[in-house]
């Protein structure tokens, strides 16, 4: 059955073994991670769980990267922890199906395309936080139920399982690819615990995942104004945290598989995903770097592996928990540190003496705002900010004027750099009004008016000259500059060969 065509897109062939091993490893990866993330948000582990199934199951079948895998997340549960709290899983579910309804409105609206806003070295720092973040919750499990550090003979038998583990999940795949190197990992760990009976951490230890199939559920909260000025502002939060860390992670996983996947089209999948785990009693989700990497390096391709990742976690919940609580949690550690190890960018350290110190001044504070503040959304947010200022100061810096008087006595400037809101000052520096002759040509040949800023910084200039009675002629504007010129009939030249035909970018507001 190898090397068969996949049941969604006829054009991509799919080995139905690599996916459905993927699959199984995925779900066993998302048990501890979705129970974790319940935890913190102050809901209970099945909660977690729902919202794994079904965040995976409908991304999986309607997204735009196969091969991604979602569910529940740390970055969704640190936003609705507060919410929980004060008013309970309700205004949870309905918190949940707001965002989703937010994050289709995004997709439909076609805003996933604002991703190419942001920078490399901001999807530098994200990744290298996020892949920290992953590391660092591990050595959670390291501590006893008090929150003591183990010792002894359960800390160095902890440290030996996670070591087995990684070290199947390094040196299996130069042997054979076959089979995923996570799941023959965590089946010898499995196998070794219980063949001499070593006592461990399971997955049972952390909660019982036992449960039913996810029941179908009308959030009970008043369907007021009130209601909707509670959750609105943890839904548009939860809804800008979840797509920009699953477009980020499409754009990672787009790099790894070199394809690429359709923006929109997941953050409407993200969307109904969410709608759903709202209504069946999850806790909502986004995309899971973590797992979208261990499923992409076992060979997963296609949308099955996460079709099957779903289905198989839904099945442990209600007929296999008692197995899957026996798993040991060195296993599931061991490769959630080798993911962590691969997510980190190490190339983004080759490059700390190569790269411009303020793309390396991005990258660190976003890490460290990933890292601190588990706010993903407001890392980027703070690193495409940086970015587009650094950007426009080193721009307002390049617009330039070289100047020459003609046979005619005409004076010319022939400007060159992009005009626009922070180069408007230097520009206007660079005119000598009371001096210039009586003729004057502004040429825009190899300039760009690019804002409002730039025309009105033009209309000021031409004043300032008419006021001393000098005539200016305007040359190489596009037709949108000229109609927003006051008096352009009078002072422009127009050339219909010459003329650019950009448009100023106020069109488009």
């Amino acid at each position: 059955m190898k090397k068969m065509f996949n049941l969604f897109d006829l054009s991509q062939p799919v080995d139905y073994r690599t996916e459905i091993l993927s699959g199984l490893t995925v779900a066993l990866a998302l048990i501890p991670e979705a129970v974790a993330f319940a935890l913190i948000a102050g809901l209970s582990p099945l909660t977690g769980l729902y919202a794994a199934f079904v965040m995976g199951l409908v991304t999986s079948l309607l997204g735009g990267r196969p091969g991604m895998i979602s569910g529940a997340t740390g970055a969704v549960a640190v936003v609705i922890a507060a919410l929980a709290l004060s008013h309970g899983p309700e205004y949870i579910f309905a918190t949940v199906i707001l965002a989703g309804l937010i994050q289709i409105l995004a997709g439909v609206f076609r805003l996933g395309k604002l991703m190419r806003l942001v920078p490399h070295p901001v999807v530098f720092g994200f990744v290298n936080g996020l892949a920290i973040i992953i590391f660092m919750a591990q050595l959670t499990q390291f501590q006893d139920a008090s929150g003591n550090w183990l010792v002894g003979t359960p800390l160095f038998t902890m440290l030996g399982l996670v070591a087995l583990t990684m070290l199947i999940m390094w040196g299996l795949p130069k042997i054979s690819k076959a089979v995923p190197a996570g799941l023959v990992g965590i089946l010898a760990v499995f196998g070794l615990v219980v063949a001499f009976g070593i006592e461990t951490k399971t997955v049972g230890d952390i909660a019982s995942i036992s449960g039913g199939f996810p029941p179908f559920n009308i959030p009970k909260v008043p369907f007021s104004w009130e209601t909707l000025q509670i959750i609105f502002p943890y839904a548009g939060i939860m809804a800008g945290v979840g797509l920009i860390e699953s477009l980020l992670t499409l754009n990672i996983v787009d790099e790894i598989t070199e394809t690429r996947g359709r923006g929109n089209k997941e953050a409407v999948a993200q969307g109904v995903a969410n709608v759903c785990s709202g209504f069946f009693s999850g806790m909502g989700g986004c995309a899971m770097i973590g797992q979208s990497l261990i499923n992409i390096s076992s060979g997963a391709r296609a949308r099955l592996s996460g079709i099957v990742a779903a289905v198989m976690l839904l099945v442990f919940i209600m007929f296999g928990a008692p197995v899957i609580e026996q798993l040991p949690m060195a296993a599931l550690t061991g490769i959630m540190i080798m993911v962590s190890i691969g997510t980190f960018e190490w190339a983004s350290l080759k490059a700390f003496g190569k790269m411009p110190k303020w793309d390396l001044f991005v990258l660190v504070l976003v890490t460290l705002v990933t890292i601190f503040l588990h706010n993903l959304a407001l890392a980027v947010l703070i690193g495409v900010i940086i970015s587009a200022l650094v950007f426009a100061y080193e721009n307002a810096k390049r617009i330039r004027a070289r100047k020459r008087i003609d046979e005619n006595g005409v004076k010319h400037y022939e400007i060159y750099g992009p005009l626009f809101f922070g180069s408007v000052q230097v520009f206007n520096e660079k005119f000598d009004v009371l001096n210039d002759p009586n003729e004057v040509v502004i040429d825009f040949y190899e300039s760009r008016l690019v804002d409002m800023s730039a025309i009105e910084a033009v209309n000021r200039l031409t004043e300032r000259y008419a006021k001393v009675g000098k005539k200016v002629h305007l040359k190489h504007l596009s037709p949108d500059c000229r109609k927003l010129l006051n008096k352009a009939d009078e002072i422009i030249d127009v050339n219909v060969i010459e003329d650019p035909t950009y448009k100023v970018m106020v069109d488009y507001v």
